[in-house]
């Protein structure tokens, strides 16, 4: 059996197990999840690890999160086709190619330099042509190409960043872990009327770095 064949089988064992198992049911999700190859976006000592239920370093003191926690928080966009979608954290470039997969446009920030240039390298390799990258400050967003129909954060802050809530476009989502030694993931949408928030659940993810 090839490498690629065997890691095709840990990826659709990883979604029936780890994440459909634990309530991820929209099949756009699941469809991108058995798709992109997780063990690209690990470091290459790593990848016999690259599909089990566990975040794993990837440098410069950050992590790529582990996988039902990606489809957990891919899902709770809802994402349908088509959206612009502003990633906060580009990190290995795993989530990003999940969003990819999904969203018509991705444009994602990242302040540490040499993990952005990485993940631009394997997203390129994989031939994914709708995201744009930035180096530099996620807590700033990226005013010129709000609004946005998606915000997804994938480090947590001491607060919501306030530029960001700004960038989020009429009837959008945004998705971002808040807290430090305790955080939550929360969901918080732009309708009409304003702003409102949900509380989904308890996370760990590293500091999102930068004034926020």
């Amino acid at each position: 059996m090839s490498k690629e064949v065997e890691y095709g089988r840990e990826r659709l064992r990883m979604v029936d197990t780890q994440i459909r198992a634990r309530g991820v049911s929209d099949p756009a999700v699941l469809g991108a999840m058995a798709k992109v190859p997780r063990h690209l976006f690990v470091p290459e000592g790593m990848r016999g690890g690259a599909y089990a239920d566990e975040p794993l370093p990837i440098g410069d003191g950050q992590t790529i999160s582990q996988p039902y926690i990606v489809a957990y928080m891919t899902e709770a966009l809802g994402l349908r086709g088509g959206e612009r979608v502003l990633e906060i954290g580009t990190g290995s470039g795993y989530q990003t190619a999940v969003l990819a997969e999904l969203a018509g446009e991705v444009y994602s920030v990242e302040i540490i330099e040499s993990l952005s240039f990485r993940a631009q390298g394997v997203l390129r390799s994989l031939r994914y042509g709708n995201i744009s990258f930035r180096v530099g400050d996620g807590s700033k967003g990226w005013p010129e190409a709000a609004p946005f129909d998606a915000i997804m954060v994938t480090a947590a802050a001491a607060r919501v960043p306030e530029d960001l809530e700004g960038q989020l476009g009429l009837s959008g989502t945004m998705i971002v872990p808040v807290g430090t030694d305790l955080q939550e993931l929360v969901r918080i949408r732009r309708e009409k009327k304003g702003l409102t928030r949900d509380r989904l659940l308890a996370v760990r993810f590293v500091p999102l770095v930068g004034p926020h």
